[in-house]
């Protein structure tokens, strides 16, 4: 089959074992875009279940083009990165493979592109006209909710931000800035890092999966609150340290408080103060872990575990020594007072040391990662 040179439109597919679907999408995908030049890309991480073969039979018929990605490491949203870096089309449309994405509503994605009316569209799942196959449970609902209402900074007031069925134009992908999408939501990272201000939905009907297994696991939804993590930082770059630093404070100080009250009851409130701190330590600890584990290779130092000990050492310190004070000098200051004096210094302690040290928990980097550099572009 001839290989058209210049389509259109670019369908990019990530697939992960959804061989058996494909003979169904892509002849959907060509009866919707007849008419158009289309090209289906799909980018393959290397599944066993002989997408290649049926790949290479498909494009015997349609303008298929496989990408098969050798040990990939960075999911479905790398996939889509991949398939945008080969793509040849003006215009870029993403859907999955599993047929949950209905290929006829390509034309009605496409459309405010091609108008001119918006520079990224979402095929939504909750506009009046929309709706889902799926049974969606209260929880199941809430966590929607909640997972939307995160992204609400940069995704507007759209319906669906967490849609995985979208299209964009070269230009806004283009400008994207320093690509690191985490786990599935590619379009929210598109969107946010493309500084997008003119977005469309269109509404479309969310069917069932037609075989296969789904890839949504808990471990994806943590990854996805890493993922805001991350954009946070980007779209707000002033305000979002900031933030991180105060939920870190709350976390730490709430537990050690409860510690606190429960020492109370055993010792005077100096030897309370100074026997609770540890637990604000070990909850800033853990967020410590995550930040080495995630910017081990931009860390100034080459030893962040001893320097965090440091740290908490001279914060300790620091909660001792004013509680103690504020115990002995101030001799009406009650419990809460000699909690709230100690824990506030050695906060200030955190602030100033974390910052000149650039270990601080907001992850504070020199250069971009090697994979926000993304994979090349056409």
């Amino acid at each position: 089959m001839a290989e058209l040179i210049a389509p259109h439109v670019s369908v990019i597919v990530p697939t992960l074992c959804e061989g058996e679907n494909l003979p169904l999408l892509v002849p959907r995908i060509a009866r919707a875009l007849a008419g158009r030049s289309y090209e289906v890309v799909v980018v393959d991480d290397d599944s066993p279940d002989g997408t290649a073969e049926i790949c290479a039979d498909l494009a015997r018929t349609y303008p298929v083009k496989l990408f098969v990605r050798k040990e990939a490491r960075d999911g479905l949203s790398g996939a889509v990165l991949t398939g945008m870096a080969m793509a040849g089309g003006d215009i870029l449309a993403v859907m999955d493979a599993d047929l949950q994405h209905p290929p006829e509503s390509l034309p009605a994605l496409i459309a405010p592109l091609e108008s001119g009316e918006a520079e990224f569209v979402l095929g939504s799942r909750h506009l009046p006209s929309a709706g889902t196959d799926e049974g969606w449970g209260p929880l199941r609902r809430l966590n929607s909710w909640g997972a939307a209402f995160l992204a609400r900074p940069f995704a507007r007031h759209t319906s669906d931000p967490m849609s995985g069925f979208f299209a964009l134009s070269r230009s806004t992908y283009e400008r994207a800035e320093r690509l690191t999408p985490i786990g599935y939501k590619i379009g929210l990272e598109l969107m946010c890092k493309g500084r997008v201000q003119r977005i469309a939905e269109v509404p479309i009907h969310f069917g069932v999966r037609a075989r296969g297994e789904s890839k949504l696991t808990l471990v994806q939804q943590f990854r996805y609150l890493e993922h805001l993590s991350r954009l946070y930082d980007f779209y707000f770059p002033r305000a979002s340290p900031i933030a991180k630093f105060l939920i870190v404070i709350a976390c730490s100080w709430g537990l050690a408080a409860a510690a606190f009250a429960f020492l109370r009851g055993l010792a005077d409130p100096v030897v309370s103060a100074v026997l609770s701190y540890p637990v604000a330590l070990a909850v800033t600890a853990v967020f410590h872990a995550r930040h080495v584990r995630i910017q081990r290779e931009f860390l100034v130092t080459k030893h962040p575990w001893r320097d965090f000990a440091a740290i908490a050492a001279v914060e300790w310190a620091a909660c001792a020594a004013v509680a103690a004070w504020a115990h002995f000098r101030l001799r009406q200051a009650s419990a809460a007072e000699v909690l709230i004096l100690g824990f506030g210094a050695a906060t200030v302690v955190r602030y100033v040391l974390r910052k000149e040290l650039l270990q601080d928990i907001r992850g504070l980097r020199r250069e971009p990662r090697r994979e926000e550099i993304g994979p090349p572009r056409a």
